[in-house]
């Protein structure tokens, strides 16, 4: 009888971590046919878009046309970043499945990122949960810089297990240790995966992973020892950090899909559909993306061999 293989699953953040991040419009309508396409991939959960500010994040500005003209798939989770009881106003009104929020472990990276202290930040995003609280919509907190911070340097795992606390005093039970500047190394991750499993059994943990210093996939293989099982990433490897100097963006999510099938755990994305709508991006976006399957291919795509190969070993 086979071995059911482990499971991984596998969370999609380009259509808001990526999309946003980019100085070319993508219009509406190719945003809901690449959601639509990747719907149908078999991911545990999409983040869609963002209900900030337009004035904030233009490039999201359709955020609701978005939400309520995209075809949801019964398997998935639809996920949108909520910044405030606005957003999360906004965001209701769509249907959604999780409102994700977010603030930075790094003071620095708090202000300079989302312009107000941490303790600001936690403030405003204690009334979203209570604005959400009482509907059916589930609740993620994305604890960013959790890994280092490229304006402080190393980050308290302390600190972070301080906040983990406070959240899930709020019925938070849900959260994402984020990776935001690709600082973070293997044994740093398990060690943090660790500690945040033993501490907080009841919350589902998420880990995001930037590959700015080639270390997404090494990463995510040691979360894994460490018993997580669910991650971001995104189509292409489009995104990043804007306080992240030459950072590449975040994990590519054919390639780490790509590396977990070899490695024997099933991430139910299909690989063939997923690399389909990741060569559609580089039209989209304008620019090449860091995917290297895409480069490549995956590892059983076979290549003919050169004519001349047949003629050796001949007799002349």
């Amino acid at each position: 009888m086979p071995t059911q293989r482990p499971r991984i699953y596998m969370h999609e953040v380009a259509t808001r971590d990526g999309f946003q991040n980019e100085s070319q419009f993508i219009e509406t309508e190719d945003k809901i046919r690449v959601i639509n396409a990747l719907s149908d991939c078999g991911f545990a959960k999409i983040e869609v878009t963002s209900f900030t500010s337009p004035k904030a994040i233009p490039a999201l500005r359709d955020a609701e046309m978005v939400m309520h003209q995209i075809t949801r798939h019964p398997d998935v989770e639809y996920t949108v970043l909520v910044p405030n009881v606005r957003g999360a106003e906004r965001a209701l009104s769509c249907g959604i499945d999780e409102a994700n929020l977010v603030m930075s472990m790094s003071e620095t990276h708090n202000r300079a990122n989302l312009r107000m202290t941490r303790e600001q930040s936690f403030a405003q995003l204690e009334q979203v949960v209570a604005a959400i609280a009482g509907s059916r919509v589930a609740t993620n907190i994305s604890l960013s810089t959790a890994f280092g911070c490229p304006m402080e340097g190393d980050v308290s795992q302390d600190g972070v297990m301080r906040w983990l606390e406070r959240f899930a005093a709020l019925g938070v039970m849900r959260a994402t240790l984020c990776d935001t500047t690709g600082m973070a190394y293997p044994s740093q991750v398990r060690a943090m995966a660790t500690r945040a499993r033993e501490l907080f059994p009841e919350i589902t943990l998420t880990m995001h992973f930037h590959n700015t210093r080639a270390m997404a996939q090494a990463n995510t293989l040691a979360a894994i020892s460490a018993g997580i099982d669910r991650f971001d990433a995104s189509l292409g490897g489009i995104g990043g950090c804007p306080y992240a100097p030459g950072a590449s963006g975040n994990a590519c999510t054919e390639d780490v899909v790509h590396m977990l099938e070899l490695e024997g755990f099933d991430t139910h994305v299909d690989l063939n559909k997923l690399l389909a709508v990741s060569c559609q991006l580089p039209g989209l976006i304008g620019h090449d993306v860091p995917s290297q399957l895409l480069k490549a291919g995956a590892r059983n795509r076979l290549h003919p061999a050169p004519d001349y190969v047949k003629e050796i070993g001949k007799p002349v």
